[in-house]
């Protein structure tokens, strides 16, 4: 690390030594660090064998295989419109998010109850993208909800995945549209920094500073769309300096959340201790206890947020097009730099004995992928939640899937 009186900025390259888009870090003259990681790389391996069987999620049974591929077949057919919309054909956009790990989620999301209700499921998630225009919203029409540095993405935590901070002190608008757009907007640019193998990013919320907090109409809005829409995409939510009105806030909201994302909320945690962040990847500010020394400036951070996003989801589509521009594309084959033909399909047969050679080097390059949601909750170090609401100990039940 760098002295006290240096600042230590990491830097997105095009290219590292080994072909590969990675980090650098530089000694910088500015006093505060600003900028945004680009995902991680450089991570471990894991056995062929061990990826192709699914290791790092429950193994499914023949029914759910069978289900699986009921739902990949329903999307992948060309005759396949979007029920109850106009121009229902799947736009490029829509069969790249239609990837297999994205049927996979809806699947859990609905407990493998059956493919008729996970397909349910992911329509109306495909009907509510476009009505809301995820695939039209833009940079500048969010912008101006974003001056003031009251979300950002910054850093990973110790399974990789991205940190989307919240400052409720730094809000700078009425409740509108906008608002709402926003925070999706900010949701997608973490979604967009996931590296091979995540699939989930961290919410960061701290209520350190006095602000104006949402509205319970506004904050039931977004829970309801994070739960129904972003399956599986909250690995954890870090909420510090939680003061006696927003307990009571959660309080009354705690019946609109699903038990095992309220699972995920880690209440006045001390992240580095908990092992839940490496102190250099946390922001120092406002009790988080990391050792990096960000501070907001808007001219700086944002355009390159937007380019840096941009540029990794540009990449993307270009490999997932090589790969066929296919529903049910893995999107650990397009997040990668090596582009092989894995389908789900020839995936499965590399658990099987005389698997290809291609496709055992292919598993073999992969990374090791984030723990599952179910080993998340299951596996919840002792002592991680400190001083959660009394709200916390009550079982509810609610109808809404877990984020």
């Amino acid at each position: 690390m760098a002295a006290a009186s240096d600042s230590i900025s990491v830097v997105p390259l095009t290219k590292s030594e080994n072909g590969v888009a990675g980090l650098a870090t530089v000694t910088a003259t500015v006093s505060v660090d600003y900028t945004a990681y680009p995902p991680p790389l450089g991570l471990s391996k894991k056995p062929a064998a061990a990826v192709a069987a699914g290791a790092d999620k429950p193994p499914r049974t023949p029914a759910q295989a069978e289900m699986h591929e009921e739902v990949l077949l329903h999307f992948q057919n060309d005759a396949y419109r979007i029920p109850g919309v106009q121009n229902g054909k799947l736009l490029e956009e829509e069969k790249f998010w239609l990837s297999n790990d994205c049927l996979l989620r809806y699947l859990r999301a609905t407990k493998w109850g059956s493919a008729k209700a996970a397909i349910g499921r992911l329509e109306g998630t495909l009907k509510w993208r476009r009505e809301f225009g995820m695939y039209n919203l833009t940079a500048e029409q969010v912008e101006p909800e974003a001056v003031t540095g009251k979300e950002f993405v910054f850093g990973y935590d110790t399974h990789r995945r991205p940190a989307l901070y919240m400052v409720p002190s730094r809000q700078n608008t009425e409740e509108s549209p906008r608002q709402l757009q926003f925070a999706f907007w900010m949701l997608e640019r973490a979604l967009d920094l996931t590296g091979p193998g995540v699939e989930s990013i961290v919410l960061m919320i701290n209520f350190a500073d006095k602000g104006k907090n949402s509205s319970f109409s506004m904050a039931k809005q977004v829970l309801d769309i994070l739960q129904m829409h972003y399956p599986e995409r909250l690995g954890a939510s870090l909420i510090l300096n939680v003061p006696f009105l927003v307990q009571a806030f959660f309080k009354m909201i705690s019946p609109f959340i699903d038990p095992v994302t309220r699972n995920k909320m880690k209440f006045n945690p001390k992240p580095v201790e908990d092992g839940l962040f490496k102190a250099d990847g946390l922001v120092k500010e406002s009790g988080w206890g990391g050792s990096r020394n960000f501070e907001w400036d808007h001219e700086k951070y944002w355009p390159q947020l937007v380019r840096m996003c941009a540029e990794i989801t540009a990449k993307q589509m270009a490999r997932w097009r090589r790969l066929g521009a296919r529903v049910g594309c893995d999107e650990w084959d397009y997040k990668s730099e090596d582009v092989v033909d894995i389908s789900p399909t020839v995936a499965s047969k590399a658990a099987k004995p005389g698997a290809g050679p291609e496709v055992e080097a292919a598993a073999e390059a992969r990374l090791e992928p984030e723990p599952s949601a179910a080993a998340d909750d299951a596996q919840a170090p002792p002592g991680s939640i400190v001083d959660a609401p009394p709200e916390a100990e009550t079982e509810i039940v609610s109808p809404a899937t877990a984020i």
